[in-house]
C-alpha cells in the first residue's frame, strides 16, 4: 500500500499572546520571543518542515514579521480576530485552492517540542475515521494541534460566523477523534504561555544538549 503525501500544515501565529508580554523579552509578538536564541516559531518550523508538504503561517497584525522565514503567510479570513479557529479556517480555504481533497495540519506558534512522528501518527488515524483527528497528552485534547480534512472547512466558517468560537464544540459536532502521545518523561505539547513557560522550556532544550 503506499504512504499518502504528506499534508501541508499552518502555524497558528495571529494570535495577540499577551501574558507572554513579548515586548519586554525584546520580541513584537511571542512567536519571536527567542528560546535558545532561536525564536519560538523557528523551532516549530524546524520541528513540521521534514514532515509536511506546504508550511504556512497565519499571522495578522505585524506579519512582516514573519517573511523571513521561508513559509507563506494566510491572514485570517474572517475579521476581528477570533482566534485560532479562524487561523485554521484561512488555511483550509488556501489549501482547497490548491488541493480540494487534502488535509491541514494545524499547529500552534508557541510548541516547540512537537514530536517528529506528529504527522505521520495523523494521517495514519485519519485513514481510518475519515474526519478531524486531534493530538492529545496528559489525558487533554489539543484541539487546534489538529489534521483537518478540506471538507470541514465549511462548518468550520459558518461556526465562526455565527459567533461560535469554541474549538472544543466545534471538534464535538465534526466528531472528532483523539490520538494520543505518552507524556512520559515529558510532554511534547508543551506550549509556551508565560515568561515562566519559557524558563521551563529553555530548562528542557539544554537537558537534550
Amino acid at each position: 500500500m503506499t504512504r499518502p503525501s504528506p499534508p501541508h500544515a499552518i502555524i497558528l501565529a495571529g494570535g495577540l499572546g499577551q501574558r507572554m508580554d513579548a515586548p519586554a523579552r525584546g520580541a513584537p509578538a511571542k512567536p519571536l520571543v527567542r528560546l535558545g536564541g532561536e525564536p519560538l516559531i523557528a523551532h516549530v518550523i524546524a520541528r513540521l518542515r521534514p514532515q509536511v508538504g506546504a508550511l504556512w503561517i497565519n499571522a495578522n497584525a505585524g506579519a512582516q514579521n514573519y517573511a523571513g522565514f521561508g513559509c507563506e503567510l494566510v491572514p485570517d479570513t474572517i475579521p476581528g480576530h477570533p482566534g485560532p479557529l479562524a487561523g485554521v479556517l484561512a488555511g483550509l480555504e488556501r489549501l482547497a485552492r490548491e488541493d480540494p481533497g487534502a488535509s491541514l495540519l494545524s499547529v500552534p506558534a508557541d510548541t516547540p517540542f512537537l514530536p517528529h512522528d506528529l504527522a505521520a501518527r495523523l494521517q495514519s488515524r485519519q485513514a481510518l475515521t475519515g474526519g478531524v483527528v486531534c493530538a492529545g497528552s496528559l489525558g487533554q485534547r489539543h484541539p487546534v494541534i489538529a489534521l483537518w480534512p478540506a471538507s470541514s472547512r465549511t462548518a468550520l466558517r459558518q461556526s465562526l460566523e455565527a459567533g461560535r468560537l469554541k474549538v472544543g464544540l466545534l471538534l464535538d459536532g465534526l466528531k472528532a477523534v483523539t490520538e494520543a502521545w505518552d507524556s512520559e518523561p515529558e510532554d511534547p505539547f508543551f506550549n509556551v504561555n508565560t515568561p515562566e513557560d519559557l524558563a521551563i522550556a529553555e530548562i528542557r532544550r539544554t537537558a537534550r544538549q
